[in-house]
């Protein structure tokens, strides 16, 4: 439990029909009653009038939380009161006499964590709920804050330990034959086995996972002038790029967010490709070429002026551009082409990046989403590989350590242990009062 009081504004700062104080802390108790002259049935909202030095403040419904039973796992009180800045300010200032101080981006849901109410996996689940921005990266982050990884986590960690304990008892009685079961050896292979294969598949929809949740990239790559920033423009629906005729305008990458069906696609115009020896049109065509080889697709587009060849690299599509003014042209099978001028071609290609995205972040939602989880998992995979190998050794005392680094690798998963680093970064993205 935390010595300090803390109390957020958790509706969000400005003008409000609502304004709603979150409390946490030892004093929560003592604010409320102060405030509200009693306290109220826990878990009920109830309508008081709120004093301060006597005089009255605001009429808000507030609601009292007993610890642990709690979000935060600590007393918690909350005042529901009318949002605007002069109540709202009113409120914490009386809050701050009692000896209370405003809490910092993310400390209620890192006391929740501190407390053990929510796991670190649930906690970047509720962050990737805050930052959500389509379906997609929506129904990822309910599962993962509703702690389906902790939950599956907590299934390999109880097998592995049951496994330990065998191991630890064979070691400890090896000549007692009642203590030790004939098949006992048999069993913990069979164990590791099993949560081995079971985090290979777990493994197995990271990329996936992550995708879902960073969102894909494609890169608009070609020569100058083959109308890449006009088909940004295009797709985000309003003039984020600078066209002209003049070669090279772009010289930087250029992103766009787009949400197609559900799912978040970064778009991104990127320098024409050329010789040339200006040093800074170069280091832009340095960066569209690194750009574009860590892109999930890449839309090469081709201008009239420019041979179509449609390649056979499965993340590259070619697009012919600026069909209006050489209607002849031929679009080879398995190519695009569009005109951004008069619109022809360009509904298919849409069509056909949100199919794509679609099928890249197809299936049910991701148990591992985040490079962490990814690092943990394979840890832990091959702490129980060694495992089996000594299990074939017969060094039996090395099996026990190697399922106890096992342990401790899903233990960092779910944040029991060596999580401090990841902490104060993953809590400086939450907004004050959550």
């Amino acid at each position: 439990m935390s010595a300090d009081t803390i109390f957020a504004l958790s509706s969000g700062a400005g003008r409000a029909a609502v304004g709603v104080i979150r409390i946490s802390g030892p004093l929560a108790r003592f604010g409320l009653e102060t405030l509200a002259g009693s306290i109220p049935p826990p878990r009920r909202a109830t309508l008081r009038t709120l004093t301060a030095d006597g005089e009255p403040i605001d009429q808000a419904l507030v609601l009292w939380f007993p610890g642990p039973a709690s979000f935060t796992g600590e007393d918690m009180a909350e005042l529901q009161g009318h949002g605007g800045r002069a109540v709202t300010a009113a409120v914490v200032r009386a809050l701050v006499r009692l000896g209370m101080r405003p809490a910092q981006p993310g400390e209620f849901t890192r006391r929740a964590l501190a407390n053990g109410k929510m796991s670190l996996p649930e906690v970047e689940g509720l962050a990737d709920l805050l930052e959500a921005e389509t379906a997609a990266q929506h129904r990822q982050a309910v599962m993962q804050a509703g702690g389906a990884l902790t939950r599956t986590t907590g299934l390999w960690r109880k097998a592995l330990i049951d496994a330990m304990a065998l191991v630890e008892a064979h070691l400890d009685f090896a000549d007692e034959g009642d203590v030790v079961e004939d098949g006992a050896i048999a069993a913990i292979g069979t164990a590791i086995e099993t949560v081995r294969d079971q985090l290979h598949q777990a493994l197995a929809s990271a990329s996936r996972g992550e995708r879902v949740r960073d969102g894909l990239t494609v890169v608009l790559s070609g020569p100058v002038n083959a109308g890449k920033s006009s088909l940004l423009n295009a797709l985000a629906g309003r003039d984020v790029a600078i066209v002209t005729d003049i070669p090279g305008t772009t010289r930087d990458a250029i992103e766009v967010d787009l949400d197609l069906d559900g799912v978040r696609v970064t778009v991104v115009d990127t320098a024409g490709l050329r010789d040339t020896s200006d040093p800074v049109e170069a280091e832009g065509i340095r960066r569209a070429r690194a750009r574009a080889e860590s892109a999930d697709l890449v839309l090469r587009l081709v201008p009239p002026e420019s041979a179509a060849d449609m390649g056979t690299v499965p993340a590259e599509w070619h697009v012919l551009t600026k069909l209006d003014s050489d209607p002849d042209r031929v679009v080879p099978p398995g190519g695009f082409g569009i005109s951004v001028r008069s619109g022809q071609g360009m509904a298919r290609l849409v069509a056909a990046l949100s199919s794509w995205a679609t099928e890249e972040s197809a299936g049910e939602p991701a148990l591992v989403t985040r490079a962490r989880h990814r690092a943990c998992i394979e840890r832990a995979i091959d702490d129980l590989g060694r495992g089996l190998g000594g299990l074939k050794a017969d060094r039996l005392e090395l099996v026990a350590e190697d399922l106890r680094l096992a342990v401790r690798s899903l233990d960092e998963l779910v944040g029991r242990v060596d999580v401090d680093h990841v902490l104060d970064a993953l809590f400086a993205g939450f907004c004050i009062g959550k």
